[in-house]
């Protein structure tokens, strides 16, 4: 993660993109990390060109100097005749004077191709549509001369499914799962290639090879198919400048072909079949081809929801071995890789013409060694009816030495493949994990003297990446869907580890587009039932629950703090509005049955109250039955997040210039607070519903008055206490605990309860064997699994790592020049038997670290503050001091932290 400094910018960015990768922004923002030692820009200069051989640049357009004090996000105004340029650097003044140029980055700003606009979707020929997760991968081929040598191509591409491009039978890139998953009837993504290399004069081919992916393919819970559409299909132009001068297009459109390729059935959840002894076909003069069926009606007439995409794209980012390798009985071996991830594996040694190999993926083996996934398994809501766990991969052989099997139309959440039927042996060079999920850079590092909470941070960071594949999902087995409460209790945690601003900006358009007319959110999104209430359908009862819908405004709020992105929050604006005024409406319409018969007159501050509605509620708190549907009151947890999003879309407002908006939202959080303590608060500070999750949420969301904040904080201390210090939360208040305990002056409460075992506890998880964190607390007992073992949500405690083990944090409401690690603020908090922890954070304006060792009764710390910010240093004792860019070593007495922050 370490980038050397210079006398010069570095690190250049477009927008949240990774070097390089194509940028549809009408106004596209550049960043860059200021040199070392400055302590803040003054103005910039920008200049597009080109390299040349001799380090020169050719400069097609410059800015001339622009004075601000703005490095990360800036407009730059570059005008549309300067696009075409393929480079651009810039240069600043500082308080260091005027820095060289920069070394020149990848100019990507493009948008897409007069040729997508003329291409025509295209359709497979299929007369008669299979059932859901028995349907093949179709290709479709299209053949066609060049008149001469090609100087430079480009392809630009997407389905309605998951396709792989070839030209020429090579494969053209290495992205994987494209065009991804979007709200597909609002958004679809395309990817642009290179194909300039793959072209030659006289014949080609081009093939699309197309499956169901999530656009008509099974999933979620229920495992519902054909969400998006009942018919997949592909859409492609590729521009082609020959090097005499001349230029031509390859659209689809008519011309093109199709038929059932060796991909004999291809599904997300439930895996992919392959027979190799269909591949071949290399040529539309051999038998079994059909014209493609070009189309234009209904949704693909819709050309503008054609976009590139914000965030970084899907590959596969790593190879696993495995660590162990055990033949169970002549037909089967089980090959574990030694920890969780979201892939695919590779086996090579396919054997004589004919054998059949399957793949059984999984988190858990039974106590004979053999895979079992009945834990995976789902069911529907309104029967009852179980659903197979899915997972499972096969191939028949072609009998060919050389062939590999790696499915690329499906992906599993695993630790162990069951094999049955390799003809073996099979060892660890034969069979090779391959890890598949969204390209994400690495911002995080924590590490101190306990070895379990560094396994804790490695299992948490685990489980996100194997959730984070291009939307963030629950689990990557049994549902895979973009659940709304995980990604609003993890972003946090999410943005200390990975630039996750793209990525959470993409996810945040689609929970946009989903949203319904009268402000639900769903609790998931993409949501393959569209922005609106399906009939009849159970799991749309469910949409609009508290704390997931919240994810409209709160997810916003933390990208905010991170990357100080007021674009985003411009962008998402009426979309936070929208619920929180619904659930205001919610609060002011509805009474819960219970509630009016005790009391037939409402009191005033029920305008307020909001205890109507299917919520989940607090979800999986230890030792309760979780309670769905309109009959339960959840009231203590709605209004709650009610007053909490309410109060930070007000001050999103405030940021925004929305003065009116601002003052509007400030009272109703105000109201929403007061409706939620003459409910649910006593006048002498003790709370009606008496568990640690209600007083976690009331400390958190400051809904008690300042008064009474100690007694409360007392009271959950003491329930801490009383529970063994373990955890009594649940789904959305566990990743606040800590915090809430430290912030009010039990910080060694909450050490106890970091480092406790037992269940529930974290390191318990690590002690019963979790390479990634559960569902539930007690996800292996007995030798036999429940739940998810790779659902990040609770791993949400890694924040804690971060802001008060190492002690680097954000301010909680950061002003206009304050956000995204302008200014951050380090507080060590040591605590348990640590004598030292670190971390280290890759900001938008370079890596801070921070490093606290105790010395006998000293506290030493060292903190690297990036050019162009501040930290504000709290040391034991109430000392505060404020540095900006360098390295800073401090030595303070080692007192107590136990005070209230």
């Amino acid at each position: 993660m370490t980038e050397s400094t210079a006398d010069v910018p570095v690190h250049l960015r477009i927008d949240h993109l990774p070097p390089g990768q194509a940028c549809g922004s009408a106004r596209p923002r550049g960043s860059w990390w200021l040199p070392a030692g400055a302590t803040g820009q003054l103005g910039y200069e920008l200049r597009l060109g080109r390299s040349d051989p001799g380090g020169g640049f050719d400069v097609a357009w410059e800015s001339g100097y622009r004075a601000s004090l703005r490095s990360v996000l800036v407009g730059l105004d570059v005008p549309e005749s300067a696009h075409r340029a393929p480079e651009w650097q810039v240069r600043v003044r500082t308080d260091l004077g005027l820095s060289g140029w920069s070394a020149p980055a990848p100019w990507t700003v493009t948008g897409l191709p007069a040729a997508l606009g003329t291409a025509c979707w295209i359709e497979p020929d299929e007369p008669v549509i299979p059932p859901p997760g028995r349907r093949p991968a179709y290709r479709l081929r299209h053949e066609f001369s060049l008149p001469g040598r090609v100087a430079s191509a480009s392809a630009w591409a997407t389905a309605h499914g998951v396709y792989e491009l070839f030209v020429n039978g090579d494969r053209i890139g290495d992205l994987e799962l494209t065009p991804g998953f979007t709200a597909y009837r609002s958004r679809l993504q395309v990817q642009p290639y290179d194909v300039g290399g793959a072209l030659r004069p006289g014949a080609n081919a081009v093939e699309i090879l197309l499956s169901d992916g999530w656009f008509r393919g099974r999933h979620g819970f229920e495992r519902a198919a054909d969400g998006f559409g009942d018919r997949t299909a592909a859409l492609l132009a590729i521009e082609v400048a020959l090097q005499d001068g001349r230029s031509m297009t390859v659209t689809t459109g008519p011309g093109w072909w199709s038929r059932p390729g060796h991909v004999v059935a291809a599904d997300l959840m439930d895996g992919q079949r392959t027979d190799l002894r269909l591949t071949g076909a290399a040529s539309l003069d051999e038998p079994g081809w059909s014209p493609a069926r070009p189309v234009s009606h209904g949704l693909y007439a819709r050309r503008d929801r054609l976009l590139l995409t914000e965030a970084p794209p899907v590959r596969s980012v790593a190879e696993l071995r495995p660590v162990r390798v055990a033949r169970l009985d002549a037909e089967t071996v089980v090959a574990d890789f030694g920890h969780n991830i979201n892939g695919r594996v590779r086996l090579s040694g396919l054997g004589p013409r004919g054998t059949e190999i399957t793949l059984r993926h999984g988190e858990h083996l039974d106590a004979d060694g053999r895979l079992d996934t009945e834990h995976l398994r789902a069911f529907v809501f309104t029967t009852g009816e179980r659903l197979p766990a899915g997972q499972i991969d096969s191939v028949v052989s072609a009998g060919r030495p050389e062939d590999v099997f790696e499915p690329r139309h499906t992906t599993h959440g695993f630790r162990y493949v069951e094999i049955h039927g390799h003809p073996g042996p099979l060892g660890a060079d034969d069979v090779t994990a391959v890890e598949v999920r969204s390209d994400l850079a690495a911002t995080g590092r924590f590490a101190c003297d306990d070895a379990r909470l560094e396994a804790l941070h490695q299992a948490a960071v685990r489980s996100f990446q194997a959730n984070a594949c291009d939307i963030p999902t629950d689990c990557p087995q049994r549902e895979r869907a973009g659940w709304s409460g995980d990604w609003q209790v993890y972003v946090q945690a999410a943005a200390l580890t990975h630039d996750v601003a793209g990525f959470g900006a993409k996810w945040l358009r689609d929970l946009a587009a989903d949203q319904w007319p009268d402000g639900t959110v769903p609790n998931y999104s993409p949501n393959p039932s569209g922005p609106g209430p399906v009939a009849g359908s159970f799991s749309d009862t469910l949409h609009g629950s508290a704390g997931w819908g919240d994810a409209a405004v709160l997810v916003p709020w933390e990208l905010w703090r991170a990357y100080g992105d007021l674009d985003l929050l411009e962008r998402q604006y009426d979309s936070m509005r929208r619920w929180v005024e619904r659930a205001a409406t919610a609060a002011r319409e509805g009474r819960h049955p219970a509630r009016a018969a005790a009391r037939p007159r409402p009191a005033p501050h029920e305008r307020y109250l909001w205890d109507t509605g299917a919520h989940f509620g607090e979800w999986l708190e230890p030792g309760v039955e979780p309670a769905l549907g309109d009959g339960t009151d959840h009231g203590a947890v709605a209004t709650a997040y009610l007053a909490h999003s309410a109060d930070r879309l007000g001050r999103v407002a405030g940021l925004l210039g929305r003065t009116a908006d601002e003052e509007r939202y400030a009272r109703l959080a105000h109201a929403a607070r007061d409706a939620w303590q003459r409910e649910f608060l006593t006048p002498d500070g003790d709370l009606v519903i008496d568990t640690q999750a209600t007083h976690v949420r009331a400390l958190a969301f400051r809904l008690v008055p300042g008064e009474l904040r100690d007694r409360v904080a007392g009271r959950l201390a003491a329930l801490v206490e009383a529970a063994g210090h373990r955890v009594g939360t649940g789904f959305l208040s566990t990743g606040l605990l800590l915090p809430a305990l430290a912030d009010t002056g039990h910080l060694d409460a909450a050490y106890r309860v970091l480092l406790s075992t037992g269940v529930p506890s974290w390191l318990e998880m690590l002690d019963r064997g979790a390479t990634t964190i559960w569902e539930w607390w007690d996800g292996v007992q007995d030798g036999r699994a429940r739940g998810s073992l790779n659902h990040y949500s609770k791993g949400a405690v890694v924040s804690f790592l971060y802001t008060h083990v190492a002690g680097l944090r954000l301010p909680e409401c950061p002003g206009l020049d304050e956000a995204g690690y302008r200014r951050f603020i380090v507080q060590p908090r040591p605590g348990g038997s640590l004598t030292w922890a670190r971390a280290e954070h890759r900001s938008p304006y370079g890596p801070i670290r921070c490093h606290w060792r105790l010395e006998r009764e000293a506290l030493e710390l060292t903190v690297d503050v990036p050019p162009g910010t501040q930290a504000e240093i709290r040391l034991p004792g109430g000392q505060v001091l404020y540095r900006t860019a360098g390295r800073h070593r401090v030595r303070a007495r080692a007192l107590p932290t136990s005070e209230p922050d």
